[in-house]
């Protein structure tokens, strides 16, 4: 490879160039490390040489004559050579692909939900995600979801407002997770201004007929034979204890302190608790079978792992009860009713349920409050019988 140099590479110079046979580097007299290639087959490339820190010498092709000109690769040099003296990579990396709204879900999910949620609700976040999310957005760049697109998945949802805002609120964390992950540019999260539907709390109490009710058909259900044991006793410890229903259906035996009268929750919604004993949930428990050595309370059909059909078995009786509007998750709410309606205050209520927050108890003021005014009725009556005696002409 021959050089020379003091040429001044413009379109005409590098045009004249030429060389017999191999290659040769005609430098720049300006700009230093800047040449051209020269081939004996008449093809030419520019091309950069300098040292970066430490004295490393580096080469690199900057581009093709005829397909660069002469200025667009001077320019292009210049910025080459001042990366490798800085210590750079000659050539800036190119973007990563922008990525879609289904990456930034797999990624919400494994980074955020999976790290900071239970089970459960990893499970509830999996199927929001999946079942609408996904289907509406999923194929998107993160950066093309526009208000109007939130706006419209929304509105599809609108038979079931709850899941219709609950989708936007995981969308609206997505996003903003998205800008702190630098997978979209700062700009107005598109769940911004989407009006959420007005939601009504739901409530659904058990009264004591319907309590005898259920009762009934849990024992037929069980003497015939028509459901899972296991099943019928997950519904059971429900109803007795207000406990949740994964902190039921994970129960193992291990947790049962007998000597302490309590079950121990290892893995509650607000962490590990304690829950009393009682006479009742004792009965229960001792009329499950511990087959096989299961470790499970309430122990699945397959060996090893829990039952995991507690709700097909609620869904499958409650018709037979007559509490077809009955949720089984409002057999923990029947369960603080009860507790109101036989004196205990909403700080004891809220220990027995795990509460970790008190405006979460505080939804059954209002039965307090019921509570309350009866009570009142039934002592004012009681003095009244004797106060208000001889009014209206009456005898005194």
């Amino acid at each position: 490879m021959g050089r020379e140099d003091g040429i001044r590479i413009t379109k005409r110079t590098v045009d004249a160039l030429s060389v017999d046979k191999g290659d040769a580097v005609f430098w720049d007299r300006d700009l230093r490390g800047f040449g051209v290639r020269v081939h004996a087959s008449g093809r030419k490339a520019y091309v950069v040489q300098t040292r970066g820190p430490g004295g490393r010498l580096k080469r690199v092709t900057v581009g093709r004559h005829g397909k660069m000109t002469a200025e667009a690769a001077r320019r292009a040099a210049a910025e080459v050579i001042d990366r490798i003296r800085r210590g750079e990579e000659p050539f800036p990396m190119p973007p990563a692909p922008e990525p879609t709204m289904a990456e930034l879900a797999e990624r919400y999910m494994e980074m955020h939900v999976a790290k900071n949620c239970k089970p459960g609700t990893f499970e509830t976040f999996r199927r929001t995600v999946d079942l609408h999310i996904l289907p509406a957005l999923g194929g998107m760049k993160v950066s093309a979801v526009e208000r109007s697109h939130v706006a419209d998945l929304h509105l599809s949802l609108r038979d079931r407002p709850s899941q219709a805002n609950r989708t936007v609120d995981v969308l609206a964390k997505m996003f903003r997770l998205a800008e702190a992950w630098g997978m979209t540019p700062r700009r107005r999260n598109p769940c911004r201004s989407v009006r959420r539907y007005r939601t009504e709390g739901r409530e659904r109490f058990l009264s004591p007929e319907e309590y005898r009710r259920l009762g009934r058909v849990l024992a037929k259900a069980e003497a015939d034979g028509r459901c899972l044991p296991s099943g019928i006793a997950a519904i059971r410890l429900l109803a007795l204890t207000g406990c949740r229903r994964n902190e039921i259906v994970t129960l193992r035996w291990d947790d049962i302190d007998r000597t302490a009268g309590e079950i121990r929750i290892r893995d509650g919604k607000t962490g590990p608790r304690r829950v009393p004993l009682t006479p009742a949930v004792e009965r229960v428990l001792s009329g499950i079978e511990r087959a096989g050595g299961s470790p499970w309370v309430i122990a699945g059909q397959k060996s090893g792992g829990h039952f995991k059909g507690v709700d097909h078995v609620w869904l499958r009786l409650r018709p037979l009860a007559g509490l077809d509007d009955v949720r089984i998750h409002d057999l923990r709410h029947s369960y603080a009713s009860r507790a109101l309606a036989v004196g205990e205050s909403l700080p004891m209520i809220g220990h027995l349920l795990g509460h970790g927050k008190v405006k979460t108890t505080a939804r059954y003021a209002h039965l307090e409050r019921d509570t309350e005014r009866a009570s009142a009725a039934r002592v004012g009556g009681s003095i009244g019988a004797d106060i208000l005696n001889g009014r209206d002409g009456e005898a005194a």
